[in-house]
C-alpha cells in the first residue's frame, strides 16, 4: 500500500486519537487536580451527560421495568425515548469488544471522533485543495470548543455529523442510494436528522423548477421518514406508546418565536449569562451569508440554513451543542481564510484554552451515579 498517498488521513487520525487518549489518561491519573480542578477519574468521563442515559438504553432498551429496578438516575421513565436508539445501538455493538458498557461507550467516543475527522477531511476535499482540507480538518478537531467536548464524552453528535457529511458527500457524487442510507443513519441518531431529509427535499424542488424534470433518485430519501416511523413503532413495541418521543416530558425545546433562549426563566436556561449565544448565532449567520453567494441552491447551504433557523427557535442554554451540525459548514465558509499560516497561529494559541474549557466542562456536567454496578 502506498502510505504516502494517505499521509494526511493517517496524520489526522493519529492527532485525533492522541487528543482523546491523552485527555482520558489525564482524567485517569487525576492530573486536572494539579491545576486546582476537583478530583477526577474515568468515571467522570462515563458520567457525563447524556452518556449515562444512552448506556441505560443500551442495557435495557426502553423497558421501563428494567430501567426502574436497575438504575437510579433522577429522571422520569418517560424521558428515555427522547434519546433515539441509534447511539445506544452503537454502544451495544462496541460492547462485543468490551463487555463493560462504560468502556464500550468510551470506544464509541474514540471511533466516532476518528470517523468525524476523516469524513470532514473528505468533505472538505470536495471543495478545496489537500492543504486547505487538511488544516480545516485539523482545526475542527479542537474548534468549536463545544464540539471538542462532544468528541470526548458519550454523545451521538460525532456519529451524527459524520453520517451527515458522508451522506452529502455521496449525494454530490450522485450516489443517491448510498446517500439516502447514510441519511437514515443520521435520523436514527437524533430527531433533527429529519432536517437533512427536508434539505434534500428542497434541493429536489429547486432542481425540478430549474429542469422541469423529476429525478426519481430522490425517492430513496423517503427512507428517512420511514425510519422515523420505525423508531416510533419500536417505542410502541417496547413501551406501548407510538408517540413516546413526543410524550417524553420537557424535551422538545422548539418554540413558536425566535430567540426564546434569552428568556432566562425557561426551564432549560435558568441563567442571565447568555451573551455568547449571540456570538454563536452571528458566526452562523455570517457563514450562511458567505455560503449563499456561492451555493445558494446547494445542499451545503440549504442544510445549515434549515438547521440554523430551527436552532434560532430553540429555548435551551446549550445552543452551541444544538448548532453542532452546522459547524462543518462554518468551516467550509471560512476555510480559505482561517487556514492561512498567520491565522492558523491564532487558533494554535487558543488550543490550551480549549483544553482547559473541556476539562472544566466535563468535570461539571456529570450525572449523580453512586453505584456503577448496573452499568457494567
Amino acid at each position: 500500500m502506498n502510505f504516502s498517498k494517505y499521509k494526511s488521513q493517517i496524520l489526522l487520525t493519529l492527532i485525533t486519537l492522541c487528543c482523546s487518549l491523552f485527555f482520558y489518561l489525564a482524567f485517569y491519573k487525576n492530573l486536572p487536580q494539579k491545576l486546582a480542578f476537583p478530583e477526577t477519574n474515568l468515571e467522570t468521563i462515563y458520567a457525563n451527560y447524556d452518556g449515562p442515559n444512552y448506556m441505560i438504553i443500551a442495557k435495557c432498551g426502553y423497558d421501563k421495568d428494567c430501567i426502574r429496578y436497575n438504575f437510579s438516575l433522577p429522571l422520569p421513565l418517560e424521558y428515555y425515548p427522547a434519546h433515539l436508539p441509534g447511539y445506544p445501538l452503537i454502544i451495544k455493538l462496541f460492547s462485543f469488544i468490551s463487555s463493560s458498557t462504560p468502556k464500550a461507550l468510551l470506544l464509541s467516543c474514540i471511533f466516532g471522533s476518528v470517523l468525524l475527522t476523516l469524513s470532514s477531511y473528505y468533505f472538505f476535499k470536495l471543495f478545496f485543495k489537500e492543504k486547505v482540507a487538511f488544516y480545516a480538518t485539523f482545526l475542527m478537531i479542537f474548534f468549536p470548543p463545544r464540539l471538542f467536548v462532544l468528541r470526548l464524552v458519550g454523545a451521538p453528535e460525532t456519529w451524527f455529523l459524520s453520517f451527515t457529511l458522508l451522506s452529502i458527500l455521496f449525494f454530490k457524487k450522485k450516489k443517491y442510494f448510498t446517500s439516502a442510507l447514510l441519511a437514515v443513519l443520521v435520523q436514527l441518531l437524533k430527531s433533527p436528522g429529519i432536517l437533512l431529509f427536508a434539505a434534500y427535499g428542497l434541493v429536489a424542488l429547486f432542481e425540478f423548477i430549474k429542469t422541469k424534470k423529476i429525478n426519481l433518485n430522490y425517492l430513496y430519501y423517503l427512507l428517512v421518514p420511514l425510519s422515523a416511523l420505525g423508531i416510533f413503532y419500536l417505542y410502541y413495541l417496547q413501551i406501548g406508546d407510538f408517540w413516546a418521543y413526543f410524550n417524553s416530558g420537557d424535551n422538545i425545546h422548539l418554540t413558536p418565536f425566535p430567540y426564546q433562549v434569552f428568556v432566562s426563566t425557561r426551564s432549560w436556561i435558568n441563567t442571565i449569562w447568555l451573551e455568547d449565544v449571540i456570538y454563536i448565532f452571528a458566526l452562523s449567520f455570517f457563514a450562511l451569508k458567505k455560503l449563499w453567494k456561492k451555493y445558494s441552491h446547494d445542499i451545503v447551504f440549504i442544510f445549515p440554513l434549515l438547521f440554523t433557523l430551527a436552532t434560532v427557535m430553540v429555548a435551551h442554554r446549550d445552543v452551541s451543542r444544538y448548532l453542532a451540525p452546522v459547524y462543518p459548514f462554518i468551516f467550509l465558509a471560512f476555510a480559505k481564510k482561517i487556514t492561512k499560516p498567520k491565522n492558523r497561529l491564532l487558533f494554535y494559541l487558543l488550543i490550551p484554552a480549549v483544553i482547559l474549557y473541556a476539562i472544566n466542562f466535563v468535570i461539571g456536567n456529570t450525572a449523580p451515579i453512586s453505584n456503577w454496578g448496573a452499568y457494567l
